[in-house]
């Protein structure tokens, strides 16, 4: 095996969770807050910054190969345009029919 040279301390990952749950705690109080049609578009904008700190500390996607992400980052909106043409399919035919 490859001994990887990076090495993040515990204090750093106890940080990363900490602003997990505090993300959590904002996600749960900005939904008792009426922003009319923006309460959606915040409560993914913090789903998002939260997947994005999990991927890249919890599961080290910050210290692989470049590459190796980019054919990651591809399978899944590839995955994520069938979902949403098979959707949009499924909307359409229920209109028409």
């Amino acid at each position: 095996m490859s001994e990887h040279a990076h090495v993040t301390s515990v204090k750093f990952y106890i940080f990363i969770g900490a602003t997990l749950i505090a993300l959590t705690f904002l996600t749960a109080g900005i939904a008792f807050v009426n922003l009319g049609p923006f309460n959606p578009v915040v409560a993914l904008a913090i789903a998002t910054l939260k997947a994005l700190l999990v991927v890249l500390f919890f599961m080290h996607v910050k210290d692989t190969s470049e590459r190796m992400v980019k054919v990651v980052i591809a399978g899944g909106i590839f995955f994520l345009l069938i979902l949403l043409m098979l959707s949009l399919l499924d909307y359409t035919t229920r209109l028409l029919g």
